[in-house]
């Protein structure tokens, strides 16, 4: 007899005779819901680069157009996310495009809360975090970004920022 059969022996001499739940009594467990993101039929038309790399050392933790109350950014932190999208791995060119095109088409889908995921730049030479400042300072000259700011813990933290995008009409 080896361990796995003395073991089984065991735990059948421990537990006895038992009773299976009758079926009415057993709870089965649901499965999360899928939240299935609607797409629409986006023209996916060439988005102009229009957004500056100069000066990006400078960029704000977070930021807010002139006019916006602070309440906006409190809402920002609470909000119920509506789009991602994950810089990861791209160069400064490559991020900055699609960062444009992420938010021409988010704000074509009439989403208004939104993540970019731009890392915390472990893994990058120098420990330094690229994307990070350039996205900040892309974010601040975007003419569809009301306010932006770090992502809380559960969301990403320092590594990803929120957006607040201008509402369609």
């Amino acid at each position: 007899m080896g361990d796995s059969d003395e073991d089984a022996a065991l735990f059948r001499a421990v537990v006895g005779n038992i009773t299976p739940l009758a079926d009415q009594n057993r709870i089965i467990p649901k499965q999360p819901a899928i939240h299935a993101r609607a797409r629409h039929n986006i023209a996916t038309s060439p988005v102009a680069d229009t957004l500056s790399d100069n000066q990006h050392s400078d960029a704000p933790e977070e930021y807010r157009r002139n006019g916006l109350s602070r309440l906006a950014l409190r809402s920002l932190r609470r909000c119920q996310i509506q789009d991602n999208l994950d810089l990861h791995g791209n160069t400064v060119e490559a991020a900055r495009m699609l960062l444009q095109q992420f938010l021409s088409e988010a704000g074509q889908r009439g989403s208004r809360y939104v993540r970019v995921i731009h890392g915390k730049g472990i893994n990058s030479r120098g420990n330094e975090a690229v994307l990070r400042t350039h996205t900040r300072h892309w974010l601040t000259q975007h003419p569809e970004v009301l306010a932006f700011c770090p992502a809380p813990a559960s969301a990403g933290g320092s590594g990803a920022v929120l957006i607040l995008l201008k509402a369609r009409t």
